[in-house]
């Protein structure tokens, strides 16, 4: 398949600039807490599409010639966007609960094989992933996640109040949806696909506005926020969240573009309707991820910041690695079979349906 030409062009930021603009210079991390390397001011050296992010030229074994596309082997072709209207179910959707496995100033997916260049990530699912990592090594790895057959790569920017790290505790519930009316019309994951979800130099505004904005940091009575809440209530059930939605539309063609995004597509409303479909050009309707994390800190949240920098600058990565036979039992039990399921593919209030997988969080 013919590859598209690199995408080098944009403005270069120098590192104390992007630290300030970040809310990041003068601030000495702890021993043992990584600071954003010098790769964090290349990570906004490419203008893409109206956003700031790094565009991938090192060569990886997945990506030989180090120009960023990873081409779908095979692709998937001839497929238009589904405008069915299939009976209404409130629920399409399954969890995949996976816990922190580690920090590190690592992406696979915007510095592959480059280690320590990254500002610092938290890292769930796979316990292997580094700045290394392919989709050999990740299905090789091992999981935090309850289903086994997800060996899948989960990160984002690690939360620090002050210098101390604020890890999310045990399983987090990261969704698996629909984002298109046709739920019916959704598919797996293709082996290997990887993106970025969300950008670490976008504005405030452009956060509160993104297509994935659900609630925004909330805690106690505060929800809607860009940035995290300047208080929240000092008691022990209290914590800050986020949730936050990914793209669901795929173009077919790449498991990975330069700028880690243009691959993948939110769904738009058909024209005259309420209907939401895959745009012409992503017409593939995939699972709509949904990060819903929970991080341990409240009562003063003046200290409280993101790797990346403020609030605002939340973002978070997917490398796909799940078992196939494993993720097609559940999209099809579970998205496109109408039900709001747990991480084993069951719906208690649909128990006449049965389960995608065994007490074991395994095929039967």
């Amino acid at each position: 398949m013919p590859r598209r030409s690199k995408i080098l062009s944009g403005t270069l930021i120098t590192g104390a600039l992007l630290l300030t603009s970040l809310g990041l210079g003068g601030v000495a991390l702890s021993a043992g807490v990584p600071a954003p390397g010098a790769g964090a001011a290349a990570a906004f050296a490419s203008v893409h599409s109206g956003h700031t992010m790094a565009v991938s030229t090192t060569s990886s074994p997945e990506d030989p010639d180090g120009d960023g596309y990873i081409p779908a082997n095979p692709p998937v072709t001839g497929v238009t966007p589904s405008t069915q209207d299939p009976p209404h179910r409130y629920f399409h959707e399954f969890q995949a609960n996976c816990s922190v496995t580690h920090t590190a100033p690592d992406d696979p997916i915007v510095y592959p094989r480059q280690p320590g260049r990254s500002h610092d990530h938290t890292f769930m699912g796979n316990t292997t992933t580094n700045a290394n990592s392919t989709t050999a090594s990740l299905d090789a790895g091992g999981t935090t996640c309850k289903a086994p057959g997800d060996r899948s790569g989960y990160w984002m920017p690690t939360l620090f109040d002050g210098d101390r790290p604020v890890l999310p505790v045990g399983p987090q519930t990261i969704y698996y949806k629909t984002g298109v009316t046709d739920y019916t019309s959704v598919r797996p994951f293709p082996r290997g696909l990887r993106f970025v979800v969300g950008d670490p130099a976008q504005s405030a505004d452009a956060f509160r506005h993104h297509p994935g904005f659900v609630e925004g940091w909330e805690c106690g009575d505060s929800y809607f926020n860009t940035e995290f809440p300047a208080t929240c209530p000092d008691r022990a059930d209290v914590q800050v969240n986020i949730r936050f939605q990914a793209p669901s539309c795929w173009d077919g063609k790449y498991l990975d573009t330069p700028d880690h995004k243009s691959h993948m597509a939110y769904p738009v409303v058909r024209p005259g309707t309420n209907d939401n479909v895959c745009p012409a050009d992503h017409p593939v309707a995939l699972p709509m991820i949904e990060f819903k994390m929970a991080f341990p800190v409240n009562g003063d949240m003046s200290r409280v910041r993101l790797a990346s920098g403020p609030g605002h600058s939340f973002h978070y990565d997917f490398f796909n690695a799940w078992d196939d036979a494993t993720l097609r039992a559940l999209v099809g039990h579970c998205v496109v079979g109408g039900l709001q399921c747990d991480a084993r593919g069951y719906d208690q209030t649909h128990p006449e349906a049965g389960a995608a997988l065994d007490q074991n969080y395994r095929l039967p």
